[in-house]
């Protein structure tokens, strides 16, 4: 046999081997558990590839982000057999690795139960501890058909090779290249288990899924349209030890607790009626509150940074957005038009920009205006398929921090520095201050204006948001079709990412709008044009926040900063009186007087979590004084009535939690 010279890639360490003819990538990470699968040339690969003369081969570990997909796919194909083994008639759809976890959709008489999952778990098991060998075998696209004859949606996918879409997770069925089925097979005989159509790689065995738990069962339609059949899908998880699957677990209960439609729910802050439609919520008092303060102390700040505020309309012309392009790029978007003035096409606006962009036409600009600063809480509205819309963080209707600043070419740079500095400060004062940025560049297939000046945009870009000193993630072909973006992007409490404030730069919507300013010199000048949405919509901010602080908000956005809590009904009068002062400098206090005892009073406080409880007894009345029990239970006694209220005052003063 002859050899064959490989390079064997460890990060940044490279090492010349020379191995006989036939020897496959597990032979050349032998002993080295971790490693499941082997990058070959960019492409993953599974661990029976035999190696060829001159590749560069680097191991996949199960921990890593190619790794943890292979793994999550191979459990899902083990799902996926469990299914059939306990449901005969299931015909397969997709089963695509998601963020920490998979699903597989199945087509069934009825929708599966706790009991079913149950059972297919315990399936899987069994699957697990077999050992079952994942082998790739390549095939005609007739042979496919003909063996899969009885699965009328992977035929259909067969028909896809070469199109497959990200999307809908059909592309890791077929590829652009040749068609895969993958075996699974009996570890001592070798006998056919199982098959599924499959672009790999795979686990070298299922022994090789180290933890997995099924979470829960949904419906959805074939590869994602409402125009298909609609199937049952199983979600679950896989992680590379039972410990990360233990922790993951965990992560998922807190997170549970915090859902902010949950906690919307249960602290009186909103609700989505289903008379009004998905996605469409409406806020309570107590909601109001906190949706009140938040656009307050931004509409201040904003007022402080030199932005002036503009109103514009719910509904427009549908010639506007022929104007902006976005009837060309975002019309799936829209809600549809409505036929009005015989027969003109009106519009629900989804963006606020192309409305300002008739604000600065209104009448002639000079240089002297720029940089022209424009703010406004638009509300837009955006049809979003029904199975994405998920409480206030995907809706249909929202309001948007919106605003856009025309400047020169010359101010670009530094006003683009400006807000991007005025952002993350902004947001830093609500809380949060975990960051990163992503930069998103142009989609090659869907973009407006010339490819010089989305070099230039996106230059500018970068080099703005590396004076911040943040880390900068690429994201390309993730910006919209005018310009690419800067998104800011935040960890919250429990370590989630959460995109916040987006800042556009763009050259083709002025260009669109024939905008033109006076220059210096008294020529017509186009305005760079920058888009900044700070908290995205208030909507979405405001449930960020409420999962971020699970409720507990600090004092100066809770709802209710202080409760007064009399220790007896002699002391109600005690506690009004104090509520009173509290007020007149501007604190939202309420006295509980109703007839619950004060455990039960206390009770009720924390649960609506509640900063400051204020209470008071014989010895508080006597000596002019109030006591405080705090969220965690602890407490400080005694403390004077006016110093109490300048305490409350002091901490909401200083956006501090408490």
């Amino acid at each position: 046999m002859s050899d064959v010279r490989v390079i064997i890639q460890r990060d940044s360490e490279r090492e010349e081997r020379v191995v006989t003819t036939g020897t496959t990538a597990a032979e050349l990470f032998a002993g080295e558990r971790s490693v499941i699968a082997a990058r070959v040339a960019g492409e993953l690969k599974d661990l029976s590839y035999p190696v060829q003369d001159g590749e560069t081969v680097e191991g996949v570990e199960i921990s890593s982000e190619d790794g943890l997909n292979i793994l999550r796919h191979s459990t899902a194909h083990v799902m996926a057999q469990a299914v059939q083994e306990l449901f005969p008639e299931a015909k397969l759809g997709i089963g695509p690795p998601v963020r920490d976890g998979f699903y597989y959709d199945f087509d069934v008489e009825k929708p599966f139960t706790p009991e079913d999952l149950k059972a297919i778990e315990k399936k899987m098991q069994e699957i697990q501890k077999r050992g079952q060998r994942f082998s790739r075998r390549v095939v005609t696209d007739e042979a496919a058909r003909e063996e899969l004859a009885d699965e009328p949606y992977k035929l259909e996918l067969i028909g896809l090779k070469g199109s497959a879409s990200h999307d809908d997770g059909a592309d890791v069925e077929v590829g652009a290249g040749e068609l895969t089925i993958y075996d699974n097979l009996d570890a001592k005989t070798g006998e056919l288990c199982w098959k599924d159509l499959c672009r790999g790689p795979h686990l070298p065995t299922t022994r090789n899924i180290p933890a997995f738990k099924l979470m829960r069962n949904a419906a959805a339609y074939w590869r994602g349209s409402e125009k298909n059949p609609m199937l049952q899908r199983i979600y679950g998880t896989a992680w590379p030890s039972k410990e990360e699957l233990k922790a993951h677990l965990e992560f998922l209960a807190e997170a549970e607790k915090r859902d902010h439609r949950k906690l919307g729910s249960e602290l009186d802050l909103f609700s989505i009626p289903e008379q009004i439609g998905s996605g469409l919520a409406v806020f309570h008092p107590k909601g109001g509150i906190i949706r009140r303060v938040m656009e307050d102390y931004s509409r201040r700040r904003h007022e402080e940074e030199g932005y002036e505020f503009v109103y514009t309309p719910h509904a427009t012309k549908g010639k506007l957005f022929e104007t902006s392009g976005h009837l060309d790029w975002y019309a799936d978007g829209m809600y549809p038009p409505m036929q009005l003035d015989e027969g003109v096409d009106y519009y629900l606006k989804p963006m606020n920009c192309p409305m300002h962009n008739l604000i600065f036409d209104a009448r002639g600009r000079s240089y002297r205006e720029l940089p022209l600063r424009l703010f406004e809480f638009g509300t837009v509205y955006r049809y979003e398929k029904s199975g994405v819309v998920h409480g206030l963080t995907r809706a249909r209707g929202f309001t948007q921090d919106d605003a856009h600043i025309y400047c020169t070419r010359e101010q670009m740079s530094e006003e683009l520095d400006k807000t991007l500095t005025f952002v993350l400060n902004l947001l830093r004062d609500y809380g949060l201050t975990d960051f990163y940025l992503e930069l998103s560049t142009k989609d090659p297939e869907k973009f407006v204006g010339s490819d010089e000046a989305w070099e230039e945009a996106t230059e500018t870009l970068r080099q703005v948001a590396e004076k911040q000193g943040l880390p900068l993630v690429p994201d390309p072909g993730g910006a919209a079709f005018y310009g690419p973006k800067i998104s800011v992007q935040t960890k919250d409490a429990i370590g989630r990412t959460w995109q916040m404030s987006t800042i556009q730069l763009d050259f083709n919507l002025p260009e669109r709008f024939d905008l033109e300013y006076t220059a210096a010199d008294g020529s017509k000048t186009r305005p760079v044009m920058i888009h900044r949405a700070l908290f995205g919509s208030i909507e979405r901010f405001f449930a960020v926040l409420l999962e971020h602080y699970a409720g507990a908000f600090p004092a100066w956005l809770a709802p209710v900063q202080a409760v007064g809590i009399p220790i007896g009904d002699a002391h109600v009068d005690h506690l009004e009186k104090f509520a009173d002062a509290a007020r007149k400098q501007g604190l939202r206090i309420e006295v509980d007087s109703s007839s619950d005892r004060m455990q039960k009073k206390i009770r009720n406080a924390q649960k609506q979590k509640v900063p400051f409880m204020v209470i008071a007894g014989d010895e508080d009345m006597a000596n002019g004084a109030v006591s405080f029990r705090y969220r965690d239970g602890s407490q400080e006694n005694g403390i004077p009535v006016d110093e109490a209220i300048a305490k409350i005052a002091k901490v909401v003063e200083e956006r501090a939690q408490v």
